[in-house]
């Protein structure tokens, strides 16, 4: 089983209420955006760290992380990439390789709209964890924690933060 913490569009912003959930995760995924390596530093001091890049991201970010991350977590098959749609608008960029080979669970970003649903066509869950950096129009900064085991996803929890 692993406890995993999933978050998007840091924009450069970390705080210590952040870090408290980061230090009781297995892993630390984050769907891009970053905006300073010293974000994704201080998350990698306390556990591991899977990310991507998001389209505010630099070169040197783009170096150190791929656009699109695909590995499997305890048997579910993983999907993280920053933008990609949902259901069923999924962008062009992404929409024929989900069609492809679809995984369990798909994760974008950039969006800064927290959204879990169903894909019931592809039989996958999709989740955008919203953003919780302070950059962007939203008013509550959001990110997602659950477990996943032998190939379940569970204890789904919405942690929210005020601006």
């Amino acid at each position: 089983m692993k406890k995993i913490l999933l978050l998007s569009d840091t924009h450069s912003y970390m705080d210590s209420a952040v870090l408290k959930h980061v230090k009781n995760s297995d892993e630390v995924w984050h769907a891009g955006d970053i905006g300073d390596l010293t974000v994704t530093d201080q998350i990698k001091k306390l556990t591991t760290l899977r990310a991507v890049w998001g389209n505010i991201d630099n070169a040197t970010i783009r170096a150190e992380f791929p656009e699109h991350q695909k590995f499997t977590c305890e048997g579910m098959r993983v999907w993280m990439t920053h933008i990609g749609g949902y259901p069923p608008k999924y962008n062009m960029r992404t929409r024929d390789k989900l069609q492809q080979n679809p995984p369990d669970l798909f994760i974008c970003g950039h969006s800064h709209i927290l959204k879990v649903m169903p894909d019931k066509q592809l039989n996958l869950i999709h989740m955008n964890p919203g953003a919780i950096g302070k950059h962007g129009f939203q008013k509550v900064r959001t990110m997602l924690r659950f477990q996943i085991d032998n190939g379940k996803l569970s204890n789904l929890e919405v942690i929210e933060y005020k601006k």
